[in-house]
């Protein structure tokens, strides 16, 4: 096991791995900026070490400063949390250059799973299924038009690099696809430093699942079951809840055998989330992978009894799954993550500031990851969630009025918060059926006006 590990994150996530640690007996190292002085990963990690000022340019994304810290804290591994560096390839081959273990894929997998159309053929050659579409990047708008004939409208136009929904068009007719396709190509080379795109079927009322992976560093690869994702808005996901109710144990399985063929087949290795859209026939279609820890990794631990994150220190030291995961993985129950965010409930403006007043809920089965604590500072500089609200029931119902006493409970003064909008959504019929896909917040926010 690693003696000491260095955290190249901050918030919710950067504690959360500091406490993986310290149960595990290793020392820990926090990084942060100028605007980050005083967070609780500073203060609860072991040593702490400013690496620039407050934009994350000049710090959590500033690759020389995270590995001089590094360097000069002597550590054997770098845990990158999510967002930030933690699918930065070459930041990965530059912990590798330093003979530094970074706690991820290797830098030739993460680089082919953030190229999104190369990770479609490669999931593709293993019979996942994906949605049809283009065979490659598609070079001019010429091209793209010729391929909507085939593929049939709508469809919808992605970055080869892309996220966030940047880069993104649906194009529902050929007279619109021209200037869509340069309109796309441009916002992503504004975004990711590269215009290329891709062709996908658009699908009108998907819903948004993805599965958690474990693979060691001995071929060895798990499936963790599915998380339900639809409820987002703008592509930014808001509750996460696990298991899925439209994923059947056959499917589960079926899914599950095929994940784990493929990714042994290309040297997969630690953590990873690998994310479907289902039609309205329930069937799954491949879209991404994220090769790190994801934001809503709580409701797959509450239901599976499996720490991810001691998972992917234990992987990374040379651990076999075997010795990790239990016998046979079992699901327990239903489990539901809210993110907790600082901004208006309604305008969805960004809201920093103080925090005059903070308190979480507790009890069975209720769960609050945070960074956050009364009289601390929400800096302007960073994404905007500030906790994350776990609940695990027995069933989904119980789960469900957990999350509404607990969301009851939450206490935040003196920034907005996204609090309201998350109790106003439990209070929602149909999202209390499970009847709702990724428009649903589309649809419930023009209701509300």
């Amino acid at each position: 096991m690693f003696r000491k590990v260095l955290v190249a994150n901050r918030g919710e996530i950067a504690l959360r791995v500091l406490n993986a640690c310290r149960e595990l007996g290793i020392r820990t190292v926090a990084v942060y900026s100028e605007a980050d002085r005083n967070s609780l990963h500073v203060r609860f990690a072991d040593e702490a070490i400013c690496i620039g000022p407050p934009r994350p340019a000049d710090s959590y994304l500033n690759v020389p400063a995270v590995i001089s810290a590094a360097e000069i804290a002597d550590v054997d591994a770098i845990h990158p949390g999510y967002g930030l560096l933690s699918e930065n390839a070459n930041f990965a081959e530059v912990c590798r250059a330093s003979n530094i273990k970074f706690i991820g894929p290797p830098p030739e997998v993460t680089r082919l799973m953030g190229e999104k159309e190369k990770a479609r053929q490669a999931m593709k050659k293993a019979k996942v299924p994906i949605l049809p579409g283009s065979d490659g990047i598609l070079l001019t708008a010429d091209e793209a038009v010729e391929c909507a004939k085939t593929v049939g409208y709508p469809v919808i136009m992605k970055a080869k690099a892309g996220g966030g929904g940047r880069g993104m068009r649906i194009v529902r007719n050929a007279e619109d696809l021209p200037n869509l396709f340069h309109a796309a190509s441009s916002e992503a080379a504004n975004a990711f430093g590269n215009g290329d795109l891709y062709m996908e079927k658009f699908i009108e009322r998907p819903r948004h699942i993805e599965f958690q992976v474990l693979a060691d560093e001995h071929g060895n690869v798990a499936t963790l079951f599915e998380r339900e994702c639809s409820i987002q808005r703008r592509h930014q996901k808001l509750i996460e809840e696990a298991p899925s109710l439209q994923v059947t144990p056959k499917m589960r399985e079926e899914i599950g055998k095929t994940l784990c063929r493929c990714l042994s087949e290309i040297g997969y290795q630690n953590a990873g989330t690998v994310e479907f859209l289902m039609d309205e026939d329930r069937q799954l279609y491949f879209i991404e992978m994220n090769t790190r820890i994801q934001v809503e990794h709580p409701i797959t631990e509450f239901i599976t009894g499996v720490d991810l994150v001691k998972a992917q220190l234990l992987i990374a030291s040379g651990e076999k799954l075997s010795n990790i995961l239990p016998a046979k993985l079992e699901m327990r129950g239903h489990a539901i993550e809210c993110r907790i965010n600082a901004e208006h409930p309604q305008k969805f403006t960004p809201s920093a500031g103080k925090i005059t007043a903070f308190n979480v809920p507790g009890g069975n089965g209720v769960r609050v990851d945070t960074a956050q604590y009364a009289e601390g500072v929400v800096p302007p500089y960073y994404d905007s969630l500030i906790a994350k609200l776990i609940v695990h029931g027995v069933d989904r119902a119980e789960a469900i009025a957990k999350m509404e006493r607990a969301l009851s409970q939450f206490v935040v003064q003196g920034i907005d918060t996204s609090i309201s909008l998350h109790q106003a959504i439990f209070q929602d019929e149909g999202f209390r059926k499970g009847e709702f896909d990724t428009k649903f917040m589309e649809r419930f926010l023009a209701d509300k006006q």
